[in-house]
C-alpha cells in the first residue's frame, strides 16, 4: 500500500513539474522563438516577461539552487544504501523534478545578467531556517544504512523540503518574474506532498 501511495506521489511530483514547464516553455516560445510569425497574436509585455525580475527572483534563483543540489545529493546517496521501495521512489521523484529546476534557474539568472549559480554550500546559512544539512548531517547519512538510513533519510529530507517551501513562500510573497514564481508555486505544493508521504513511512 505504501509502495503504491509513494509511486502515485512520484507521478504526480513528475506531471506537476511537467505542466508547469510546459507552460513556461509555450510561453517562452510565443514571445521569443516563434517571435515574428506570431508577432500579430502575442502581447509585447508577455515577450518582456522573462526579463521581469527584482531582487527577491534573483536571491530565490541564487539559493534555491545549491537547496536543490544537496537534495539531488541526498537523493544519489539511496543507491547501496537501501532497497526500500518508497525511499528509491521518492529519491527518484525528487531528482527528477529538481535537476530540471536547477537548469531553469541558471538560464534565468543569466538572462538577467546575474552572476551563475554556485552548488557551494558554504553559501548557504544552515541555521537560518532553509532545511540545508550540516556537512556532518551528510556525513552522518552517508555511514547509515538500511533501516536506520531510511529513518535519517526520511527525517532529513522532510526538513530540507521545510525549508524549500519557506524560501519558495516568500518569492511567492515578493518576487515579480512569473516564471520563477510559478515554480515556486511547483514546490509548495510538490515538496508538501512529498512531505506529507514521508510523514506517514516515519509513522
Amino acid at each position: 500500500m505504501r509502495t503504491t501511495l509513494v509511486a502515485s506521489l512520484a507521478a504526480a511530483t513528475v506531471s506537476v513539474f511537467l505542466l508547469a514547464g510546459c507552460s513556461s516553455d509555450d510561453s517562452s516560445m510565443d514571445g521569443h522563438s516563434m517571435g515574428a510569425s506570431n508577432s500579430s497574436s502575442v502581447p509585447s509585455t508577455q515577450a518582456d516577461a522573462s526579463a521581469q525580475f527584482d531582487d527577491a527572483d534573483v536571491m530565490f534563483a541564487r539559493m534555491m539552487y545549491p537547496h536543490h543540489a544537496q537534495a539531488i545529493e541526498m537523493a544519489a546517496m539511496v543507491e547501496g544504501r537501501t532497497d526500500n521501495p518508497d525511499v528509491v521512489a521518492l529519491a527518484s521523484a525528487i531528482e527528477a523534478a529538481q535537476q530540471p529546476e536547477m537548469e531553469r534557474m541558471t538560464a534565468w539568472l543569466a538572462e538577467w545578467g546575474q552572476p551563475a549559480p554556485s552548488s557551494d554550500m558554504g553559501e548557504m546559512d544552515h541555521g537560518s531556517g532553509t532545511g540545508m544539512m550540516t556537512q556532518q548531517d551528510m556525513d552522518a547519512l552517508t555511514a547509515a544504512a538500511g533501516p536506520e538510513f531510511d529513518r535519517r533519510w526520511l527525517t532529513m529530507m522532510i526538513e530540507h523540503h521545510e525549508g524549500a517551501i519557506e524560501m519558495a513562500n516568500i518569492e511567492i510573497a515578493d518576487g515579480s518574474n512569473p516564471d520563477a514564481q510559478e515554480m515556486a508555486r511547483t514546490i509548495v505544493a510538490s515538496q508538501q506532498q512529498e512531505i506529507d508521504t514521508m510523514r506517514t513511512l516515519l509513522g
